[in-house]
């Protein structure tokens, strides 16, 4: 057992002053207007506008700031004061700009003229909107469209990303790769496969009727702070909160409410896991099959007893393949199960006792499940412990993965799906008249093969930083100069945008905090939260340039450029009033959005429905389905002496690849992203000192070498045989074939490294200082 006295860490709850002093420090530093306050105060109410941070719910009764420290530091963010103009890339080549940190190329601002990349003098040079646009349609219909790749990022509004997947199927392909593909893919698919639908199945009030909270692989503070309110509540009145987690995060710890004066003044805090749990990375099958294997034990002991804890009505209703998973679950060993995930029996067993006892369960995880190469089985398993108590289907219970990117969701709902087989495509060929393409189209995974490979000639990006978010990074960004275009839609300047292909175009857009003004006034747009609820988001910031457009107009102006003329497809039309997009939406999606526009600024959003939310199965077999896993360990490969498991991990001052700044402070980390976290007694093991400069070298065994430099060791509470380093900084040892198997989500919680030491040390003052409660040793 680690002695946190000995590890870099953080003393105080989440919430509290720090998390004031972390919006104080950006709000400082990004200083917009007087009216950031006012635009705040706004943030995921009824009549205002969406977070651009993350999907968390937006509850109709919501609190007087309804915005957590991300979620503000991610509107200041927009609204800075600081413009990236055609000045700054004439004084800077590209290649120069491709030495600058994410956080200095952010640290210009925003994006105010469409920019051409031209080749002869490495620089961004301004270019009108029509010549990015007739440019851009010249390239697009002379490549092959099934050569193109159409990536979107997770915060595309529901009507951008609508005719954004239009488009794409008007030019001919399903490349519709979307950051999805990157974390929560494996949900898709395998909720999909068990339960028959392939998002999360929980309402945001089943939390408060819920009697039982297990988690896994989910880091709320940093990643949705505003899911400490519900949490906060469930543990006041008294509902066991069970975390399985390597990395103890401060969110599911404890937690202290800035928004409750008597809590901030008096320093009361919350204990938020009744129970917390340090799994292996890799081990939460096994640890979800003691737990399965407890409560079959439990309910033998029920049956002398004539009762039972299975729900066998549930069961024989609802369910197929219990025989073959109870008997794969009674002919595993607990010494297996300890081995594979790193706890003991009592403390599995202990965590399945509050299941057992609980009547309404919800279990809820992240890309701790999701992002390793048998992430399915992970999913899957979950749904069986679920299963077993008829946990999906009634109020407090179900399934709710917590997604990140604000619309992430959303965009997979209208349409961006690589998979025909999820779109409605005969309703669309009836609606715009033409026959879309039915074959499958690349996803994230298959489109870096396609790069790689030469296969793909063209990609336009809607949003993201598909170039920093992607594995095997290095050779990725020497094989993207082969392309033949590259078209960039952004708010800000990010690496993605300085590797170019051989025609390369830097699109600005708006983004949601400044109004969009068009023909017919002022737009609003909708976003899907990750309970399924559906909200409107209208804004009324002046824009930071004249220049901007909308990524609806962006959309649509591509769009026109590029195809042939078609009546029943009114791209200006569309531009002119998105409430006709919504139209468009509602028609094509009739079961789930009908009734659009005039539900559009419902309190709390409207949901679109679930059916297994409802029981009804939409399976191969009509039934939820338990599965029989065939591994205790969802790496994917073999342990070895040396070998460490690499968790990537994101700071407190981040939001996906954007880096907000130098501040991990409930981890205890400032300064730096350059570090090595590690246990002390794997330092002593591999005869390490702490400040020591190491490299991590991949070991995937595939011949090919990965490694990244300049790494200081640093302690910290981890399991055994595992490191933790930062996402996105560590991709490169990530090799574009270890992902999921079933979904070929990236496995980024899992990869197999080595470290490689040297005798240097980093100085003094470039070591963590960290400030306030943020503490380490010496």
């Amino acid at each position: 057992m680690t002695n946190r006295e000995d590890t870099v860490h953080y003393d105080s709850p989440s919430g509290g002053w720090g998390s004031l002093r972390g919006m104080t420090r950006v709000f400082g530093k990004e200083w917009a207007t007087p009216l950031a306050i006012e635009t705040l105060m706004r943030q995921n109410k009824p009549g205002g506008f969406m977070c651009v941070s993350c999907s968390w719910a937006k509850p109709a009764d919501h609190h007087t700031f309804e915005f957590c420290e991300n979620g503000a530091k991610a509107t200041l963010w927009d609204l800075t004061t600081r413009r990236c103009t055609p000045d700054f890339f004439a004084g800077h080549t590209v290649t120069e700009l491709r030495e600058w940190k994410d956080y200095d190329l952010e640290q210009q601002g925003r994006l105010t003229h469409p920019l051409r990349y031209d080749r002869e003098t490495d620089r961004y040079v301004p270019c009108s909107w029509d010549e990015a646009f007739d440019a851009i349609g010249r390239e697009l219909r002379a490549l092959d469209p099934k050569s193109v790749i159409f990536y979107a990022s997770g915060k595309a509004s529901l009507e951008a990303s609508y005719l954004y997947a239009l488009f794409a199927r008007l030019y001919g392909h399903n490349n519709l790769p979307d950051s999805s593909n990157m974390c929560h893919e494996t949900t898709s698919v395998a909720l999909k496969k068990v339960i028959g639908a392939s998002v999360g199945t929980c309402v945001f009030d089943d939390l408060a009727k819920c009697d039982a909270m297990f988690f896994f692989g989910q880091n709320t503070g940093t990643n949705s702070p505003r899911f400490l309110h519900p949490l906060q509540d469930a543990a006041k009145r008294g509902v066991p909160i069970v975390t399985f987690n390597p990395v103890r995060e401060k969110g599911l710890e404890s937690f202290r409410n800035p928004q409750s004066p008597l809590e901030m003044l008096a320093g009361k805090e919350t204990a938020i896991s009744s129970q917390y749990h340090q799994v292996r990375p890799g081990g939460d099958i096994a640890v979800v099959m003691g737990m399965c294997k407890h409560v079959f034990a439990a309910d033998d002991a029920a049956k002398a007893e004539g009762r039972r804890v299975l729900d066998v009505d549930f069961i024989q209703h609802h369910t197929t393949g219990l025989d073959a998973f109870e008997a794969k679950v009674r002919a595993t060993s607990w010494d297996d199960i300890e081995r594979e995930s790193g706890l003991t029996r009592e403390a599995i067993e202990g965590a399945a006792q509050v299941y057992v006892e609980a009547d309404r369960v919800i279990a809820i995880y992240g890309m701790g499940l999701t992002q390793h190469t048998h992430g399915f089985e992970n999913v899957a398993m979950l749904v069986n412990l679920l299963l077993l108590k008829g946990n999906i289907g009634r109020e407090g219970t179900g399934i709710s993965p917590v997604r990140g990117h604000s619309n992430v969701q959303g965009q997979r709902t209208v349409g961006i799906s690589e998979k025909p087989e999820l779109v409605p495509l005969d309703k669309i060929a009836q609606q715009f008249g033409f026959e879309p393409p039915r074959d499958k189209g690349m996803n994230t995974v298959e489109a870096c093969g396609g790069i790689l490979s030469g296969e793909v000639k063209g990609f336009i990006g809607l949003g993201g930083n598909f170039v920093r978010a992607i594995p095997e990074r290095d050779m990725m960004e020497h094989a993207w100069t082969r392309m033949r275009l590259t078209v960039q839609v952004a708010t800000k300047l990010n690496r993605s945008h300085l590797v170019n292909g051989e025609v390369a175009y830097l699109l600005p857009c708006l983004s949601r905090t400044e109004e969009d003004i068009q023909a017919s006034g002022p737009q609003a747009v909708s976003m899907e939260d990750t309970f399924s609820c559906i909200h409107g988001s209208i804004a009324r910031r002046r824009p930071a340039s004249e220049q901007l457009k909308s990524e609806v107009a962006i959309v649509a102006g591509l769009a026109q450029a590029t195809l042939e003329p078609n009546p029943r497809v009114k791209w200006a039309d569309w531009v002119g009033n998105y409430a006709l997009i919504r139209d468009l939406i509602a028609e094509t999606y009739a079961e789930e959005f009908h009734d659009f526009n005039a539900r559009l600024f419902t309190p709390g959003g409207f949901y679109r429905g679930n059916s297994a939310r409802e029981r009804i199965w939409k399976t191969a077999a009509r039934r939820a389905v338990f599965t029989a896993p065939e591994t205790l360990t969802s790496v994917g490969f073999e342990d070895a002496p040396g070998r460490y498991r690499l968790i990537t991990m994101r700071s407190n001052d981040q939001f996906n690849t954007t880096i907000y700044g130098y501040s991990d402070r409930l981890r205890g980390i400032e300064g730096t992203r350059d570090v090595l976290l590690i246990n002390p007694e794997e330092m002593r093991r591999a005869e390490l000192q702490e400040g020591q400069v190491v490299s991590l070298v991949g070991d995937a065994g595939d011949g090919v070498h990965r490694e990244v430099q300049g790494l200081v060791v640093t302690p910290f509470d981890l399991p055994d045989g595992c490191l933790g380093a930062y996402y996105p900084e560590m991709n490169p040892l990530m090799p574009v074939w270890h992902h999921d198997q079933m979904s070929k989500t990236p496995a980024a919680k899992s990869v197999p490294v080595r470290i490689k030491a040297s005798g240097e040390f980093a100085k003094r003052e470039d070591r963590l200082e960290p400030p306030g409660h943020a503490t380490r040793p010496g």
